[in-house]
């Protein structure tokens, strides 16, 4: 016959299943939802921006990074009402985005102090200039778009012929300065070429103001870029080695790293905002060591820290080195910047206009 006994549950299980809960701290924050029914009118980036503070994951990180850059912004100097000098790094493929807008307006509107990037991000915006960039799609063959003379960046196409355009602006503008350096060796006023007035000859020179570095030229905003032969421009210097031979135009790096160390040792506050990984990170991390720290950084990258790369490391690495002030605020934003950076920059330097 059958048991109608019914056997209890095992207490192990129990125990581990339902066991009970410490008590949340009465501060502890719960997280909350975005209800558009609660929404009232056109939705706005700041309705998005209050709704996703407390959503978790990359949605509160992104929030966080508003409220830093916004503290960045509002901060003031009691006895000199000196402002945060803010730290602008990218890299060169956001410059071959769309994203590259935004970084003009910025740079318009006087809203960054020095900007620091990668050789492609100074050509491609020249290059943007002077020929289009094309949507494409990330899995197009490479081999056959090599036969046509089309280069993939991504889900981007550039026509080989827009980097021949470029050559043919770059050159003559390479000719003039050599003979500028030429000419006043051994005068009081001799010149000396680093990659940061380099980059401020050619903003002045493209005259164009769709250009991120036209209006970092109009406004002297400096544009540092250690890794300036590492792209074409790299390419159009190699190959006017040869023309100019034997003349050839210096270029120094000392002379800049010096000038970008200073900005930092004399800011009275420091603010980082870094889109990617690599050189631009680490040459403004590095700079912020020279005044033992920033005191606030925002990073925007997909990198995992795993693999020990700079480029990966969170922000509280950056701490260990002196990079990052103990206390700074800080956050790392794991997301494509060209997918965070535009609500970002709604919510911040472009609210109120």
């Amino acid at each position: 016959m059958a048991s109608n006994h019914h056997d209890a549950a095992p207490p192990q299980a129990t125990s581990a299943v339902l066991k009970p809960s410490d008590a949340m701290p009465s501060d502890a924050q719960p997280v909350e939802e975005l209800d558009f029914n609660k929404l009232k009118g056109p939705i706005t980036a700041q309705d998005l921006y209050l709704g996703m503070r407390h959503m978790g994951f990359q949605a509160s990180s992104t929030a966080e990074a508003i409220r830093i850059i916004n503290d960045m912004r509002d901060w003031k100097d009691p006895e000199t009402d000196a402002k945060t000098t803010i730290f602008l790094g990218y890299t060169s493929n956001l410059i071959s985005s769309g994203l590259r807008g935004t970084f003009r307006w910025l740079a318009e509107h006087k809203h960054i102090s020095a900007i620091v990037t990668t050789a492609g991000g100074i050509e491609e915006d020249f290059i943007k200039c002077l020929g289009t960039t094309y949507m494409g799609s990330f899995s197009a063959n490479g081999a056959d778009l090599r036969k046509k003379g089309l280069n993939r960046i991504g889900n981007l196409v550039v026509p080989n012929a827009n980097y021949c355009a470029f050559e043919d602006w770059v050159v003559p503008i390479l000719d003039k300065m050599l003979e500028e350096q030429e000419a006043s060796k051994g005068t009081e006023e001799e010149i000396n070429w680093t990659p940061s007035k380099v980059i401020h000859r050619l903003g002045k020179e493209i005259n164009d103001e769709r250009s991120v570095y036209y209006w970092a030229w109009k406004n002297d905003i400096p544009v540092f870029c250690p890794a300036l032969t590492d792209g074409s421009l790299g390419d159009m210097l190699y190959f006017h080695t040869f023309k100019s031979s034997p003349q050839q135009l210096k270029i120094d790096i000392v002379e800049d790293i010096r000038r970008i160390n200073t900005i930092s040792v004399r800011a009275k506050r420091a603010g980082m905002i870094i889109l990617g990984g690599g050189v631009v990170k680490h040459h403004i991390a590095n700079a912020c060591l020279m005044r033992n720290g920033a005191e606030s950084a925002v990073y925007i990258n997909t990198a995992q820290e795993f693999d020990g790369s700079d480029a990966g490391a969170r922000p509280d690495e950056a701490v260990s080195w002196g990079k990052i002030k103990m206390g700074a605020d800080n956050v790392k934003v794991y997301m494509e910047a060209t997918a965070c950076f535009p609500f970002i920059v709604a919510n911040t330097f472009a609210k109120d206009i």
